[in-house]
């Protein structure tokens, strides 16, 4: 239990101010050096007397409470609210204030919606081979004239209509090796020439594209330019599950890094900028940045050790 912030003596000095008194202290003189009252100090003697030897703050929680709801009602509550009703329309039901059953279904952890459904276990997996799979996906980035509101904290003062940039990132699933660019659009034509690019990219460090996974965006699914890019490398397309951005979740959490350590680590003053740091940023992930899912090595070194080109 946390000391209160008030309180003048730890338990510790408590205890050391009863002992100081047992041993023969006059108690007027051990309280005034602890600097407490008489009246605390007998208190603190009564308790240590009665066998409580570590003085600990007590819970100021009284020993009953009349007007506690009872455990049928909670129960029912918790019932009505398992079959989604609201807290105000509970409140009616059982003709009981809002704020009451606001409270208890805070204490049960039922006041949102979404903590009425089973949380869904994690389905981690990972591809024995580089090239098995490659994550594939796309961050919008607004373009950047000047320090923005994520530095100087300032929303009032922010550039308008300057337009949007669109990183394209293809992270391989074995070795989590990554390929990104700064493009302009994420349209069919240019998701394209990433994945072109991208897969050429990863073949010079031999590895073979077989699968490519990207969400359902239709730049996507409805291009052509992007399926005949998928028949040029000889890949097969896999899509994630609708509204399942976890499916794709080593291109989303690449994302993330990539915003925390190298989109938004500095402060840029423009685009170009920020785009000019992404090959040394990108060549430290691959080949330096330890990463905790694959042994603490770096991606390079993965890729190295599953094809065998350090023998």
């Amino acid at each position: 239990m946390n000391v209160h912030k008030n309180a003048r003596l730890t338990p510790r000095g408590r205890v050391l101010m009863i002992e100081r008194i047992e041993s023969g202290v006059p108690l007027g003189e051990a309280a005034l050096a602890a600097g407490v009252s008489r009246q605390t100090a007998y208190r603190w003697l009564t308790r240590y007397r009665q066998g409580d030897r570590c003085l600990d703050d007590r819970s100021s929680r009284p020993h009953r409470c009349p007007h506690r709801l009872s455990a049928d009602r909670i129960a029912r509550i918790e019932e009505l609210r398992r079959q989604r009703w609201t807290g105000p329309a509970i409140a009616r039901m059982l003709g009981m204030a809002g704020s009451t059953v606001g409270l208890v279904l805070r204490r049960l952890g039922l006041n949102r919606l979404a903590r009425l459904e089973p949380v869904v276990p994690a389905q981690r997996y990972e591809h024995p081979r580089p090239g098995d799979l490659i994550h594939i996906d796309t961050k919008k980035l607004g373009r950047i004239e000047g320090i923005g509101h994520r530095i100087h904290g300032d929303r009032t003062r922010r550039a308008r209509r300057l337009g949007w940039e669109h990183l394209h990132v293809a992270v391989d699933d074995c070795s989590r090796l990554a390929y990104t660019e700064m493009l302009s659009a994420q349209t069919g034509p240019a998701c394209a020439g990433f994945l072109s690019r991208a897969a050429a990219w990863f073949a010079t460090h031999g590895i073979t594209t077989r699968r490519v996974m990207t969400d359902n965006a239709l730049a996507y699914t409805r291009s052509d330019g992007f399926k005949a890019a998928l028949a040029a490398i000889g890949a097969r397309h896999i899509t994630t599950r609708p509204y399942r951005p976890r499916t794709n979740g080593k291109a989303e959490r690449f994302i993330q890094t990539a915003l925390r350590e190298w989109l938004y680590a500095i402060p840029y003053e423009r685009s170009d900028q920020r785009t000019a740091h992404m090959t040394p940023w990108l060549h430290w992930y691959n080949h330096h940045r330890p990463h905790s899912a694959i042994g603490a090595l770096p991606p390079a070194n993965r890729v190295n050790n599953v094809l065998g080109n350090d023998s």
